[in-house]
């Protein structure tokens, strides 16, 4: 059974097949798999509350954040590839961005991650948009921005997390260098 919806575009309204979920759309059908893994593969017994690997592999001092922020940066951009507007593009990298930023924090970081699912509000953004059907545009340009603030963001992970190898060294060292 197909829903009629009514689209709006340059002032004429046309009325269009509800599309299928995400999950339906074979090329879209992974980025559920993988939102699944990041984020709820697992569930504590006894409750309903589920998380992936994401806070898993981000106990990982530095590299495991860096991992989980590629991951994540790569559904980004394959989510961008399917035509989200620039609104959903920036709601979905600035879920990315607060989930890093607070996620490199040791400990509390792991357990936020455990809790806020960047991944899977992104793919909840990209379902909703999707079944709205408002595919207005790819959003290349502002995803080349983004591009590099996440190469930027990441750099940034990488320095923190040498300056704190070399200062925990140091205190070892007895020679605390900073």
């Amino acid at each position: 059974m197909s829903i009629l919806i009514n689209v709006t575009m340059k002032n004429q309204t046309y009325i269009r097949p509800t599309p299928p979920p995400v999950r339906d759309v074979p090329e879209l059908k992974w980025l559920d798999q993988v939102t699944g893994v990041m984020d709820t593969a697992f569930r504590v017994p006894g409750t309903n509350f589920r998380f992936g690997l994401d806070p898993i592999i981000g106990l990982i001092p530095g590299v495991g954040e860096l991992v989980t922020f590629g991951i994540s940066g790569a559904l980004l951009m394959v989510m961008a590839r399917h035509g989200v507007s620039r609104k959903v593009l920036l709601m979905m990298a600035g879920n990315i961005l607060l989930d890093s930023t607070i996620g490199a924090i040791p400990i509390l970081g792991d357990l936020f991650d455990a809790g806020y699912k960047s991944n899977r509000r992104n793919l909840e953004l990209l379902r909703r948009h999707y079944q709205e059907g408002k595919h207005q545009g790819k959003g290349t340009g502002i995803l080349v921005l983004m591009v590099i603030g996440i190469l930027g963001v990441a750099a940034l992970l990488v320095f923190l997390t040498w300056k704190l190898v070399a200062l925990v060294i140091g205190y070892f060292q007895g020679t605390l260098n900073v």
